[in-house]
């Protein structure tokens, strides 16, 4: 989901309102123009994780799935370091 063109809060509320849409398996892929910080400790009280990668060429890319999801969290692409 591409929400790098959308100003606050927008894509705080279109991450939150897919939440309840991540089935077991599965995880949120959003791309974004900054860090969403405000999302994190949100994420968290709804029981999910997530991995966040920042770049200069694919800006911030968030990936979120439920906790101690495995089949979600193997099936996401290799993570940068």
């Amino acid at each position: 989901m591409d929400l790098s063109e959308l100003m606050p809060p927008e894509p705080l509320e279109r991450i939150l309102g897919e939440l309840p849409g991540v089935r077991p398996g599965d995880f949120l892929h959003v791309r974004l123009h900054r860090e969403p910080l405000l999302a994190y400790p949100l994420l968290e009280q709804a029981g999910f994780r997530w991995h966040t990668d920042i770049d200069d060429t694919n800006g911030v890319e968030v990936y979120i799935w439920r906790d101690g999801d495995r089949l979600a969290e193997d099936a996401m692409p290799a993570r940068r370091t």
